[in-house]
């Protein structure tokens, strides 16, 4: 089993704050929220008493990005209309129960994505992303050298 670290969902995130109490090395005491890798040493104190489970473990080692057939690519682009579209209309609709569903379907596509290999911050997806905006920024003040620091930073695992 590889190493581990923990992460937070900011959006899952209640800020009952267990997390601080129970953290031995004060990784998840942190102004922004975001955990301190560096300080993190995977223990998996934080996310097993955090009452929102807003607290992941996740490998410091990431497998290799999956291959993907045109198939597989299409269903997946289906599934995350379908889930953009229900974003949408809950948006539009009144109530606690409408906002809960939007940020479900918002959520459930982003684990779709991430499950399928395309969020993995070292996979060819996120790499050619990034030399794509490079290339083509999409605005005139697109921080072009911040992406291109971004790009040297990533690891590459394909």
């Amino acid at each position: 089993m590889s190493e581990l670290f923990a992460v937070r969902t900011i959006r899952l995130c209640t800020k009952d704050c267990l997390c601080l109490y129970v953290c031995p090395t004060g990784a998840t005491d942190t102004e922004n929220s975001i955990i301190d890798v560096s300080k993190c040493i995977g223990c998996g104190k934080c996310a097993s008493s955090c009452p929102s489970g807003a607290i992941s473990m996740v490998p410091k080692e990431l497998p290799p990005q999956q291959k993907h057939s045109e198939q597989v690519t299409a269903a997946m682009n289906a599934l995350l209309r379908s889930k953009s579209e229900e974003e949408s209309i809950a948006a539009g609709l009144d109530g606690v129960l409408a906002a809960a569903i939007e940020k479900s379907c918002r959520i459930e596509a982003e684990d779709i994505v991430r499950e399928a290999g395309y969020m993995l911050p070292q996979s060819q997806n996120a790499r050619a992303f990034l030399k794509k905006l490079i290339e083509n920024p999409p605005a005139e003040d697109f921080p072009k050298a911040a992406a291109e620091k971004l790009l040297s930073l990533l690891p590459g695992n394909d």
